[in-house]
This record gives structure tokens, C-alpha cells and sequence, in this order.
């Protein structure tokens, strides 16, 4: 099979990794891909949001599946052009896809089938919300409706914060702004539970906890994600079926269309209860690094059941041990940061078995290896405990020692500590 995959980040390299696994797979096209993704697949520099101009390309080189990586090219309705085009395409359709395009979409979805989430406002202009945030309580949470890369929530403390947060956001932080959700504040702990689905069928693919702040001990400003760790330290048989029950199968069954392709509730755990924060309609990033290395199936058999709808058929076999994934940004991150510095010594970290190396940000120009963006590598490792996992992570990372990148090195230490 000949097999693409649209994405730059390291979730889409960790894919590559493990469908180059697979005796089923002749090529993998990458699209663009990174540095990594370079030396096991085929990149190509290609305007995603030209659908024309890319399904030429698929039917020219004879493409027989696709797999979407990243969040908006789903919310973009790629998969309903390349079905309509006789494509085979893993990954949810438009209407599925607003559950991540639009959170106001989500919260009123979970208002009206009584899936739990924190009590929300929607507000319309700066003003109605400027007035409400002057006379309320906190701290609260405010978030861009529209995708924002994983940066666009805000969790305020008091009524400066949040004022300048809804004037970043209808401002145009994270592009044209027609709303901004104000939700209160739930004191619990964050969890991120999977499920991969063929419209007919889900299964559980795991839980990992995301550490989304850039600084130590979880404080500083969002970002896209600084590291993660697998399986959650918060889950257990009683958790998972309210999370089933109350949380993913409602929310499925009142779609309106069938979803297929991987699943991400991101859950706030209160006194064993799950409430959802934001569902995203793809695998996380860091989390897909942190989770497929548990993975003792063929993936590519996973997703052709998806496709086809024969997941009911597959059992899902998974690695007892624990993952543990460390991302290396370059320094200035989240903020301002330079672009296009080079990354030497990476032909001296010595990858071992069970450990793995997946670039994000990368790009090789003139065959050096150049950090293009905010996050740049992550570091993975399998082990018998967290503890000794983020060890053989932190020895890789010294291994490369590259004075232009910074990393937490806490990732892991609620459940380490």
C-alpha cells in the first residue's frame, strides 16, 4: 500500500514510525512532514488547503490512504472532499469536526444531553463580557471559540487578567473572533482519555496526562503541550465507564453523523467524576508520541478497520509499561524565539530499544538539520516505572546537548513524586 499523511509535528512523525512498521506498506508520502519523517518517508511541499490540487496528486500516485494529523484540514471538511472522491481518508468529517472547530459548539451539545462540563457563558462583543467579568467571581477560564492551536484558554485569577484576555481574543489573537466563552473554574485534575472509532464501534486507545504549561511545577503560559506521560494516574474501571457512559457515548450518539477516526476528550477529574474541558478530533501532541509506543498491534490494521468498519473485529493489545514523553523547544517559547538554528550532535544521541527520538519543528536544509519552530523534539521512553523513563530521557537530552533548546524537567512529577 502507498499511504499519506497530512501534518509537520511530531504527532505525524511518531505515525510514520510505527505505519513503516507495517509489511502492508510499500510508501508513505508525508505532507509537508519534518526532518524526521524525511528518512523514512517521502516529503512533499504541498498546498493542503488546495483539496483539488492535492487529490490530483493522490490519484496521480496512486494513494490508496490517507491520515490526517492535525486538527484543520478535519475542520476544513478534507475528509468529506476525498470521500466523495472515492479516497480513503481516516480521520473525522466536517460536521464531526466541529466539536473541535467550535467550543461553543461542544458546550451546547453537552448543555442540551446533559454531558458534564463547567457551568458556561457565551458572550458576543467585548463589551457584554467586559461588564459580566467586572462583577463576577474567580478565578474562571476563558477560552477563543475557534481552533487556536492548544494556546487559545486563559485561566484568570482575577478581573484584570480576564479583561485582557477577552480583548486578546476579539482582537484577533487566534483570528476572527464572533465569541468568547467565559466557564468557571473546576478545581480537579486533568486527564486526557482516547477512543479510536469506525462510526459504529469505539475503543478505549489509552490515557496520558498532558503538561500544557511552559514552565516547572505546571505554571507559566499555555502552549501546545511540553510533555506527557502514559497511562494517567488518575484512571481506574470505575472512572473509565463513567467516562464511557456519561461522557463519549452521548456525545456520539447525538452527533447527527457517524464519527470516525481517533477521539481526545480532555476531562477534568473531580472527585472521580469526569467533566469535559474540550474534546479535539485527532491524537493529541505530545500525547499520539507518548501512547503508540505502548501499542503491540499493527496500527495501519487499526485504522483500515476504521476505515472499512471492522473495528468490532480487532482487539487492542497494549504494553504494560509506562511511557513518558519530554518536548524540547526552542528557548523564547511560547513567546518570541529564533527560527532556523541549527541542531548539531543528533547523530550522537545513541537511541536504545524502547526509547525513541521524534522531531517536530525540523527541517533539513543543505543536509544540516535546522529548528524551524516553538516545539522542536520529543524525547520518548518506555519503562518498567515513570522515575526511570524520564532518566533515559533526560541522559538523551544531555546526549545532545543543544544550548538553543530548553525543556521541563518535571514532566511526570505528580504521579513520579
Amino acid at each position: 500500500m502507498k499511504v499519506g499523511i497530512i501534518g509537520s509535528g511530531g504527532r505525524e512523525h511518531s505515525l510514520c514510525h510505527f505505519l513503516k512498521k507495517s509489511k502492508k506498506i510499500k510508501k508513505i508520502y508525508c505532507f509537508p512532514g519534518n526532518a524526521g519523517t524525511e528518512k523514512i518517508a517521502e516529503n512533499i511541499n504541498l498546498d493542503i488547503s488546495n483539496f483539488i490540487k492535492f487529490k490530483k496528486f493522490i490519484k496521480k500516485n496512486k494513494l490508496d490512504l490517507i491520515i490526517v494529523g492535525p486538527e484543520k484540514p478535519l475542520v476544513d471538511g478534507i475528509v468529506d472532499y476525498l470521500e466523495n472522491n472515492k479516497i480513503k481518508v481516516f480521520g473525522p468529517n466536517k460536521k464531526s469536526s466541529q466539536l473541535e472547530g467550535s467550543k461553543i459548539f461542544t458546550k451546547k451539545l453537552c448543555k442540551k444531553f446533559n454531558i458534564p462540563t463547567a457551568k458556561f457563558k457565551i458572550f458576543k462583543s467585548f463589551q457584554s463580557a467586559k461588564k459580566f467579568l467586572l462583577d463576577t467571581k474567580y478565578p474562571l477560564v476563558i477560552k477563543a471559540d475557534n481552533l487556536a492551536s492548544g494556546k487559545g484558554v486563559y485561566i484568570c485569577k482575577n478581573k484584570i487578567e480576564a479583561i485582557n484576555s477577552v480583548e486578546e481574543i476579539f482582537n484577533g489573537k487566534f483570528g476572527v473572533a464572533k465569541n468568547v466563552l467565559v466557564e468557571e473554574f473546576l478545581k480537579g485534575e486533568e486527564m486526557s482519555y482516547f477512543i479510536i472509532s469506525d462510526g459504529k464501534t469505539i475503543k478505549n486507545f489509552e490515557t496520558a496526562q498532558d503538561h500544557k504549561r511552559v514552565n516547572e511545577g505546571d505554571k507559566g503560559k499555555n502552549t501546545g503541550g511540553m510533555g506527557a506521560y502514559s497511562p494517567s494516574r488518575l484512571i481506574n474501571k470505575k472512572l473509565e465507564k463513567k467516562i464511557i457512559d456519561q461522557v463519549i457515548k452521548p456525545t456520539l450518539k447525538n452527533l447527527g453523523t457517524k464519527y470516525k477516526g481517533f477521539l481526545y476528550a480532555g476531562l477534568m477529574i473531580v472527585n472521580n467524576n469526569p467533566y469535559l474541558i474540550e474534546y479535539n478530533v485527532r491524537m493529541g501532541d505530545p500525547e499520539c508520541q507518548t501512547i503508540l509506543p505502548k501499542l503491540k498491534n499493527d496500527l495501519l490494521d487499526l485504522i483500515l478497520a476504521c476505515c472499512d468498519e471492522k473495528l468490532h473485529k480487532i482487539k487492542i493489545k497494549w504494553s504494560n509499561k509506562k511511557s513518558l514523553c519530554v518536548v524540547l523547544c526552542s528557548k523564547g517559547y511560547p513567546d518570541t524565539y529564533e527560527k532556523n538554528i541549527e541542531i548539531k550532535n543528533l547523530n550522537k544521541v545513541k537511541i536504545n530499544k524502547n526509547d525513541y527520538l521524534f522531531h517536530a519543528g525540523t527541517k533539513i536544509k543543505k543536509k544540516q538539520i535546522y529548528a524551524v519552530s516553538g516545539r522542536v523534539l520529543n524525547f520518548v521512553s518506555l519503562s518498567n516505572s515513570f522515575l526511570k523513563a524520564r532518566n533515559k530521557i533526560h541522559k538523551n537530552i544531555k546526549q545532545l546537548n543543544w544550548n538553543k533548546g530548553f525543556h521541563r524537567k518535571d514532566i511526570g512529577f505528580k504521579v513520579i513524586n
